[in-house]
């Protein structure tokens, strides 16, 4: 039996109406007698036709099962559900507006022409916003279109803003400063390759340079007499030599961001939270209160989950080799630049020092090495007589 009441009889004489309700087959399923009354168990059916019997007697439901429990709390908790899923249907569809728009630029005419670029694709105040591949080739589009004024642009979305990061092109302002020079080693390193643009290339690959030494020259030779200065360009790479030093505990713990995310409304009501959507098996979270009451206990919350991979290990000299290489990667990188390439790495050395494991990891790193030495000073008629004596 799945769908039944338990009612509750009161009244005299109850033995008289449990006779009267069995001459009537009706089948009571359980029976109790209590202080209250007489307390039964019915079908569907057999409710209906207790109900439909003229007495005095006052017939009160305890309880229900089955579909009828679920029918009637729907239709208690109608109005409550209905506003529910209202409530959520109008986070949703907010959660999917645009209401900001940032562009992070000190130019404000750089700013406008984003601002106009970005309307113009399909980013805009008020509208929904577009989906990450839409996004991506929006960034394509704008760079496209605007390849003489801007370098690289990034478009962040953070809840319901969007943060555009933008970069002006130097190319054209940095060519109006050009004056006579040679490049030169910024460091210690040895060549690995030579990009000439201008003037006289007087090294070559392979060979050892010191911080300050010439690669290409803005001193213009015919045989051996100087006979003009010019503004030498170009790139230079070259192999230079790195050791970073780890300290790292034995036992190991990081959480990091993976760059995924979900931004949702949500409602927290007393200690507990309602949300739409699921969230990831491992995150951080940041939440930001848009309304709280005064009156109750609510407030609505916009809150962004943050993806993270959880590395929580145990340690030995035999098993420390990849997370050293990985974390001294990571720490050498913020050093270099996006052009510069980590060629190999070697660890050196590794012990272990009361608690902790000591680790030096050695890197040959493909790095710019370019720097510029100014030679508007130089007299060419004195450096050629220097050169005849």
């Amino acid at each position: 039996m799945n769908n039944h009441y338990r009612i509750l009889i009161q009244g005299k004489n109850l033995s008289y109406f449990l006779s009267m309700l069995i001459s009537k087959k009706i089948s009571i399923y359980r029976r109790e007698n209590s202080d209250s009354g007489l307390i039964l168990e019915v079908s569907q059916e057999d409710y209906q036709k207790i109900m439909d019997i003229k007495t005095s007697y006052k017939i009160t439901v305890l309880n229900r099962y089955g579909l009828l429990k679920l029918q009637y709390l729907f239709c208690k908790y109608f109005i409550f559900l209905l506003g529910l899923v209202f409530f959520f249907g109008v986070l949703f569809f907010l959660s999917h507006i645009t209401f900001e728009i940032e562009v992070i630029h000190s130019s404000h005419e750089i700013q406008s022409i984003i601002y106009q670029d970005l309307k113009r694709f399909g980013i805009e105040k008020f509208h929904f916003k577009v989906s990450y591949d839409e996004k991506e080739k929006i960034v394509e589009k704008i760079l496209k279109k605007e390849t003489e004024r801007i370098e690289w642009l990034e478009i962040e979305e953070i809840g319901t803003k969007y943060i555009v990061h933008v970069e002006e092109r130097k190319k054209n302002k940095d060519e109006e400063q050009c004056y006579p020079r040679s490049v030169v080693a910024k460091k210690d390193a040895m060549i690995l390759e030579i990009r000439a643009e201008e003037g006289e290339v007087v090294k070559k690959k392979l060979d050892y340079v010191k911080t300050g030494d010439v690669i290409i020259s803005g001193l213009i030779y015919n045989k051996e007499e100087i006979v003009s200065k010019r503004c030498a360009t170009g790139q230079v790479f070259g192999e230079v030599w790195y050791q970073v030093s780890l300290s790292l505990p034995k036992h190991y713990y990081e959480e990091k961001v993976t760059g995924e995310k979900k931004s949702q409304l949500e409602i927290q009501f007393l200690n507990a939270t309602y949300h739409l959507f699921s969230h990831y098996e491992n995150y951080q979270k940041k939440s930001t209160s848009i309304f709280k009451s005064k009156l109750l206990p609510i407030q609505f919350l916009f809150s962004t989950y943050l993806e993270t991979d959880v590395v929580d290990k145990n340690y030995t000299l035999e098993t420390i080799d990849s997370i050293a290489y990985r974390l001294a990667t990571n720490k050498l990188t913020h050093k270099l630049s996006q052009e510069d390439e980590i060629i190999s790495k070697k660890i050196l050395k590794k012990y272990e020092k009361d608690s902790r494991i000591e680790v030096e990891v050695f890197f040959r790193v493909k790095e710019d090495i370019t720097d510029t030495l100014d030679i508007r000073d130089i007299d060419i008629t004195k450096e050629n007589s220097q050169e005849e004596e």
